[in-house]
């Protein structure tokens, strides 16, 4: 099973990406996206113009593309704010216009056959108060098609507080291996 993981920290080896990492180190065929390395633009609403949305000069393309040939995908973010970060709420945001793209005709149809999770690291009692993030992530997943599977939150503010979790440490090798099969 093909497994992509999107990460959506703006902080280089962050506490989400050490939690995600525990998830799929078994794992035999894993695509990492790492958004803050592509250059992508703020989607420009054009769903109602006459003429629909206008092309866009930059790497979301690259993106799509890799994760249309996986199976499963693992979003990954910090909780910024009781939310998903900027960059990655910017890269869902663009699939307005993706499910429009002559590009991809069978967006929605190819997302509908992918398994998703989310990954999301906190500081400030994450289980609790990260759950409007999980239920905002069961609607993208709802609206978009993807089978939403479920969700692991850890806590952790300060670099590599996440090892000190060991509830999520657990649950991530438990993920892992729930992926696996």
């Amino acid at each position: 099973m093909k497994v992509c993981v999107i990460y959506g920290s703006t902080r280089e080896n962050g506490n989400t990406e050490l939690l995600t990492e525990e998830v799929v180190k078994n794992l035999p065929d894993v695509t990492r996206i790492d958004l803050k390395r592509y250059r992508y633009h703020d989607i420009v609403d054009q769903r109602h113009d006459i003429n629909g949305f206008s092309p866009v000069d930059d790497e979301y393309d690259q993106i799509i593309d890799q994760i249309m040939d996986c199976e499963v995908l693992i979003f990954a973010t910090p909780i910024y704010w009781y939310g998903m970060s900027s960059v990655m709420k910017r890269f869902i945001d663009r699939w307005s216009q993706t499910v429009r793209d002559e590009k991809y005709p069978d967006f929605k149809e190819q997302m509908s056959q992918k398994e998703a999770y989310l990954v999301a690291v906190g500081g400030d009692e994450p289980r609790v108060k990260g759950l409007p993030l999980v239920q905002q992530f069961q609607y993208i997943c709802e609206f978009i098609g993807l089978n939403y599977k479920g969700y692991l939150i850890g806590e952790g503010g300060k670099p590599k507080d996440i090892l000190t979790d060991k509830k999520a440490i657990e649950d991530a090798q438990k993920l892992g291996e729930l992926i696996k099969g």
